[in-house]
């Protein structure tokens, strides 16, 4: 099986465990010392450090949340000052202000180590080519993937997000093995080599390395027969670290990731009441950073829906897995009293095939009532047979039935022609309009 440091991922689980436990216990000395919004945590909580003292204990403190980087913008939750930073990164902050985050040289290290190992996992090799069409700049998928890939001693071709047709030139040129981007770009370049009528065997990719935003096993179908790869998970976040945290063995493709666990640690939690859940239970992401020196992270609500298993998959790995993430607490759209996530709607549109998985769904509330259309996409080759007739046919009323049959909510499905719906440019995709919020 594929690894970057095989001594490391597979550790012994009651060697990993006290690994973890040492390195807690300077984690949340550093962050008492260092770190007022933590101290004052503590304080509040009548806790002082010497109170936790294994990660059973993690409970007892409370959690980070997103608006307290927001609240404390933009340095407040650094625990070193801003002359002993290597870099700097920040979310869009499409909402107001950014999240800033931070690394010192030896967070890079760790940064790089990570990435590495999620690389090798996906099929990576030294002497193989990365073409990275991850964004670069703020955002740290790029600049995260790029130095994970030189120090698993690939060679990187930085092409980041956008300039579809450029892409695709530079990897029928360069001839790349690994792609590392979002799925819906992914799907985006697949699309675009098949409009140039070149075939998935013809093209030089042997693995994608998917991630930053939440995809199905339909979308993971549809990249590995467009691009003729086979794709795996890579989850992170710029609050914990950025890319590679976890990512699945190119060899089980099972929806698993393996979480790097002597970094971060994880939990799941009930998203209502924030209880530990048990293995297996779908919950909230909760992730503490173990090694992080400029800005630890201690129970940090990443918002993601996951479950999490310490069973053993095949390659070998002790580290605890955690599913694909099936969506957003905070993307979960309440439809008339429904939680509906854009994940379970995918879910839906995998069993018919005569629609692409290219859609928007746009949520309005002109009067009382919620009223959802979801805007979908007709196959290209029900579209060729039947022309734009099949776009004013029953088979809208056919989904429609199917989403209420499946998910319990009423939509109204609008048929649109291949190559309408809004695609990937590189960065993440929003299935969803809400006017509501406005």
């Amino acid at each position: 099986m594929p690894m970057f440091q095989p001594d490391l991922e597979t550790l012994p689980r009651p060697k990993l465990q006290a690994l973890q436990n040492e390195r807690l216990r300077e984690q949340v000395q550093l962050v008492y010392e260092r770190v007022p919004f933590y101290r004052q945590g503590f304080d509040e909580n009548r806790l002082k450090p010497s109170d936790i003292q294994s990660l059973e204990d993690l409970p007892k403190l409370p959690f980070t949340r997103k608006n307290d980087l927001r609240d404390t913008y933009p340095f407040g939750l650094f625990a070193v000052p801003r002359e002993k930073l290597a870099r700097i990164h920040a979310s869009s902050g499409t909402t107001g202000k950014p999240t800033v985050v931070g690394y010192t040289k030896e967070d890079l290290e760790v940064f790089a180590e990570t990435v590495a190992r999620s690389l090798a996992a996906a099929g990576g090799k030294p002497g193989m080519m990365l073409h990275n069409a991850y964004g670069y700049g703020l955002f740290t998928g790029g600049l995260g993937l790029h130095g994970g890939a030189e120090k698993l001693g690939m060679n990187v071709v930085p092409v980041s997000g956008g300039q579809t047709e450029r892409q695709v030139m530079l990897i029928q040129d360069l001839g790349p093995e690994m792609i590392s981007c979002t799925p819906s770009y992914a799907q985006t370049l697949a699309e675009e080599f098949r409009k140039r009528g070149v075939a998935p065997q013809e093209i030089s990719l042997k693995y994608a390395v998917l991630g930053a935003e939440p995809w199905t096993e339909a979308i993971r179908r549809s990249v590995e027969q467009g691009l003729g790869v086979q794709a795996t998970n890579i989850y992170g976040l710029s609050e914990i670290m950025g890319p590679g945290i976890s990512n699945e063995d190119v060899n089980e493709r099972d929806g698993l990731s393996y979480i790097w666990e002597d970094h971060f640690y994880p939990e799941v939690v009930d998203p209502e009441t924030g209880d530990p859940l048990p293995e297996g239970e779908v919950g909230v992401l909760v992730l503490t950073t173990l090694t992080k020196k400029a800005m630890p992270m201690l129970r940090y609500w990443t918002g993601d829906l996951t479950f999490i298993t310490r069973s053993a998959g095949a390659s070998g790995r002790t580290h605890a897995r955690m599913a694909q993430i099936r969506g957003r607490s905070d993307d979960m759209l309440i439809i008339r009293g429904v939680n509906v996530y854009p994940t379970q709607v995918e879910a839906v549109l995998l069993g018919i095939p005569e629609v692409a998985p290219h859609y928007q769904i746009v949520v309005t509330r002109p009067e009382i009532m919620d009223e959802v259309e979801l805007r979908l996409e007709v196959s290209e080759v029900h579209y060729a047979q039947h022309g734009e007739g099949i776009l004013r046919s029953d088979l809208s009323q056919t989904v429609a039935h199917k989403i209420k049959q499946n998910l319990g909510v009423s939509v109204v499905v609008t048929l649109i022609a291949p190559g309408t719906a809004p695609r990937s440019e590189g960065g993440k995709l929003r299935r969803v309009a809400d006017f509501r919020k406005l």
